[in-house]
């Protein structure tokens, strides 16, 4: 398996969903950065499971121990270790799918592929993954905030058929935290928690949108033709759990439009070697390379595949069954996908910020 994200600041995670624990390993973290579990444990409080009535219940603090790699609250540009033990773990709750292959997840594909899998919750492919991936992006966050100013916030922009139109520019921290949703508009928000409590109640999910800016990322990151940083960004936000689709800028949508209203013109900025764009289609890239406006990206989400609803699958033995899954799951990933989206956001940040600085010391 590939459990190894980034060039410079690599993130290795490991753990499966109902094992002893799930953490990463991260390599590439600059010295003297400081760096406490203080730092990583917001993060991970805004990942965790049962924090609202939207999201599953299950009852885990997920709290953060910092194993190696800091020494007197201070990195030590050595391996980074991060754990957290997983404390209510339920094996047998999923005694019965051992034989059954679940509608739209992994379990076909992780057996055709290596001839077995954990099924235990989906093992790698569970959602618990992500804890690697948010303690990692916890650490990049802090160096990016604190050499580059750089600041990656998301929010859920859509859930099913309920939209919002959040100005990017200005929605702030607390905007998104103030509702379980983490949808900024308070109105859509009402919407979204309606709509999430009864497909709940239907036994069904429901998907949606996470929107995310960038803000204060220099320009030139991202290198053509195959580190572009909005592939990277594109890549590494589908490799997140029910992630379906990706969009940069204007997206799909900019098929619509002409090359006179889409183009961002440019005007005179702050200095005369940084100008800035009088529209940001772009989202922030043009080339591959970041041009110093706001990046802007879309990352679509499917229904949750685990349902209590009946569905009809099959066997190991390829024999026809009904399942109604049992037990703790979300009805719709979206409110806990917001901080997985930023780390992914991060990680590829970092890595490409790391890059420049190379280039630029040279």
């Amino acid at each position: 398996m590939t459990s190894t994200f980034g060039r410079l600041f690599r993130v290795t995670t490991f753990g499966e969903s109902h094992g002893g624990g799930v953490g990463c390993i991260v390599d590439g973290c600059p010295p003297r950065l400081a760096l406490s579990e203080a730092d990583i444990q917001p993060d991970l409080d805004r990942r965790r499971p049962g924090q609202s009535r939207l999201v599953t219940q299950r009852d885990e603090a997920d709290q953060v121990e910092v194993l190696s790699g800091v020494f007197d609250g201070t990195t030590l540009g050595s391996s980074i270790a991060m754990l957290v033990r997983n404390k209510d773990a339920r094996p047998g709750a999923y005694d019965n799918m051992k034989d059954l292959f679940r509608p739209s997840h992994a379990d076909y594909t992780t057996e055709a592929k290596y001839g077995l899998r954990n099924w235990q919750g989906g093992g790698r492919a569970s959602a618990r993954e992500t804890i690697g991936r948010v303690a990692a992006a916890a650490v990049a966050r802090k160096l990016l905030r604190e050499q580059a100013g750089i600041e990656v916030l998301g929010w859920v922009s859509s859930v099913h058929s309920i939209d919002t139109d959040i100005d990017a520019a200005t929605v702030t921290l607390a905007d998104v935290e103030a509702d379980p949703t983490r949808c900024p508009d308070p109105g859509a928000a009402v919407a979204m928690t309606a709509a999430i409590e009864q497909a709940r109640r239907d036994g069904d999910s429901l998907g949606g949108v996470v929107t995310c800016v960038a803000r204060s990322v220099p320009p030139g990151l991202g290198a053509p033709v195959f580190g572009k940083l909005d592939a990277d960004l594109a890549g590494a936000l589908i490799s997140l759990p029910a992630a379906k689709g990706f969009e940069i800028g204007s997206g799909f949508a900019g098929t619509r439009m002409t090359g006179t209203t889409h183009n961002d013109a440019f005007e005179p900025g702050d200095t005369a070697a940084r100008p800035t764009t009088t529209t940001n289609y772009s989202g922030g890239v043009q080339g591959g390379i970041s041009n110093g406006q706001v990046l802007v990206t879309r990352t679509a989400f499917k229904p949750t595949a685990t349902i209590s609803s009946p569905q009809k699958t099959v066997d190991r033995d390829g024999n026809a069954v009904e399942l109604a899954a049992k037990g703790r799951h979300d009805p719709c990933v979206l409110p806990r996908a917001v901080p997985m989206v930023e780390a992914m956001t991060l990680l590829v940040l970092v890595d490409h910020w790391l890059a420049q600085r190379s280039v630029d010391v040279i």
